[in-house]
C-alpha cells in the first residue's frame, strides 16, 4: 500500500490508541465541548501525558480545535470538534453497528442511543 493511498492516510490519521473516544468524547459534551479535566475523567485509563499528546496531534491534524477560557482561575483548555472531526461521528456509528453484529455482548448498545457513550 502507497503512503498517499487515502486508506493508508485515514488510518494513520484515526488509528492511534484514543482518538476515535476522545472525538466520541468531545461529541458528548455539553455544547459538543469538553475541557480537558472532563475528558481525563470520562477517560479514567488515560494518563494526562498521553491525553495532551494526542489532543495536540488531533488539534494538529484539524479534528478538533483548542480554545483557551482565561475568564477565570484556573485558566481552562476546552477542545471542539472541528466539521473533519465531526464527520467522524458517523464513521464510529457504523463501527458501532459493524460491532453489534459481529460481537453482540453489549446489551446496553442494542438500544437506539447507548447511555454510556451517546451513540
Amino acid at each position: 500500500m502507497k503512503d498517499d493511498c487515502a486508506i493508508h492516510h485515514a488510518v494513520d490519521l484515526i488509528a492511534k490508541r484514543w482518538t476515535l473516544l476522545i472525538i466520541l468524547e468531545i461529541h458528548k459534551g455539553k455544547k459538543g465541548q469538553r475541557r480537558f479535566s472532563e475528558l481525563k475523567k470520562s477517560l479514567s485509563s488515560i494518563t494526562p501525558k498521553m491525553l495532551a499528546a494526542r489532543l495536540r496531534e488531533m488539534e494538529k491534524d484539524s479534528l478538533i480545535t483548542k480554545r483557551i477560557d482565561a475568564t477565570d482561575i484556573p485558566v481552562k483548555s476546552i477542545y471542539s470538534l472541528t466539521l473533519k472531526g465531526e464527520a467522524l461521528i458517523s464513521v464510529l456509528m457504523t463501527i458501532k453497528r459493524w460491532s453489534l453484529n459481529y460481537n453482540p455482548k453489549n446489551k446496553s448498545c442494542k438500544i437506539k442511543v447507548c447511555k454510556s457513550c451517546q451513540s
